[in-house]
C-alpha cells in the first residue's frame, strides 16, 4: 500500500531515458483502430515482458539481462532496442506491469470472496463489512507475493543498481492505483470527520504540513492523522509479507497463514480503536 512519491522527493530519470514505450501521440489520440504494425509491436512488447518476467523469476531482478532475454526470444538484443532502449525503459515497464498485476490480485481477492455470498460481486462487495474486506484485500497481497517472490522483489526489495524510477511516471501511477484499494477498505466506513478526530499522538507542525500538502488523488484527500494509520497499517501487513517471503518466518511451517490472519485483525482492531465510533464496524467484520 505505498504511498506515491511527490515530485520533489521522487528521484528524477536520467534525461535520455524513457519511462516506457508508447504509441505515436496522433495514434493515441484518435479512435482508429491499430495498424497491423502497432499491432505486431504490441505483440512483442507483451512477449518481451513475459521474457523478461520468466528471466526475473529464474535470476532474480539483479540478474535481469537484455541481451538473455533477447537471445531467449531469438532476436538481438539491437532488434530488442527498437522496443526497449535501455535496461530502465524495461525495468520501469516492468515494475508498472507488477502493481498492476498485484492490484489485479488484491481486487480479485475482495470480488471472489463477495462472489461466494451470493448475489452479483458488486452487491455483495456492497453489503459485506468493510473490516472483512480489508482482510480479503490483505490475503490477496500476501497470495500474490508468495506466488511471485521474484517479481514482489522488483517492487519492494533492494533497489537495483544505477535505476531510478521517473518522477510520477507509469510505475508511480500504478503503484497510486494499487495503494487507493486499501485506503478504501481501511477507511471506507468512516467519514472525513472521524479519521479527523482518529486518537493519535500529536503531529508535528512540519509532518502535518507536509501530509497536508500530498497530491489529493491518493492520500492527500484524508485529514493528517489518517494519512499515518494508513501508513502504519500498510507498514504492519507489508512487513508479515516481506517476512514470509524472504523465508524469514518459514519455522513457522503450514501456520505462517494463520499467524497472518491474527496479525492483520490485531492491526484492524488497533487501528479501528482509534477511529470515534468504530466499535461497531470492528465487531461487524468479525470472522
Amino acid at each position: 500500500m505505498p504511498v506515491p512519491e511527490r515530485p520533489k522527493t521522487a528521484v528524477p530519470p536520467a534525461p535520455s531515458e524513457p519511462s516506457a514505450p508508447s504509441v505515436p501521440a496522433a495514434r493515441s489520440a484518435s479512435s482508429a483502430p491499430p495498424t497491423l504494425r502497432e499491432r505486431r509491436r504490441a505483440t512483442a512488447v507483451r512477449e518481451i515482458l513475459d521474457a523478461a518476467e520468466l528471466h526475473i523469476t529464474e535470476h532474480g531482478p539483479e540478474g535481469l539481462s537484455l541481451r538473455a532475454v533477447a537471445r531467449s526470444l531469438g532476436m538481438t538484443v539491437q532488434a530488442l532496442y527498437h522496443y526497449f532502449p535501455n535496461r530502465h525503459a524495461l525495468v520501469t515497464m516492468l515494475v508498472t506491469k507488477g502493481y498492476e498485476d498485484l492490484f489485479a490480485a488484491v481486487q480479485a481477492a475482495v470480488d471472489s470472496t463477495a462472489d461466494s455470498a451470493g448475489g452479483t460481486a458488486a452487491d455483495s462487495v456492497a453489503d459485506r463489512p468493510f473490516v472483512s474486506r480489508l482482510l480479503d484485500a490483505a490475503e490477496g497481497y500476501r497470495g500474490w507475493a508468495i506466488a511471485h517472490p521474484e517479481r514482489f522483489k522488483l517492487l519492494f526489495g533492494t533497489p537495483l543498481r544505477d535505476y531510478a524510477a521517473p518522477a510520477d511516471g507509469a510505475s508511480t501511477m500504478a503503484a497510486r492505483r494499487m495503494s487507493t484499494i486499501f485506503q478504501r477498505e481501511l477507511f471506507g466506513g468512516f467519514s472525513l470527520e472521524q479519521l479527523a478526530a482518529a486518537d493519535m499522538p500529536p503531529l508535528s507542525p512540519q509532518f502535518r504540513a507536509y501530509l497536508d500538502q500530498l497530491p489529493p488523488d491518493g492520500p492527500g484527500v484524508l485529514p493528517p492523522p489518517a494519512i499515518a494509520l494508513l501508513m502504519e497499517a500498510w507498514g504492519r501487513m507489508h512487513g508479515m509479507v516481506v517476512l514470509e517471503v524472504f523465508g524469514h518466518t518459514s519455522f513457522l511451517g503450514d501456520h505462517e497463514a494463520e499467524l497472518f490472519h491474527l496479525a492483520m485483525r490485531n492491526m484492524l482492531a488497533d487501528i479501528h480503536r482509534r477511529i470515534p465510533g468504530s466499535a461497531d464496524a470492528v465487531e461487524a467484520g468479525a470472522v
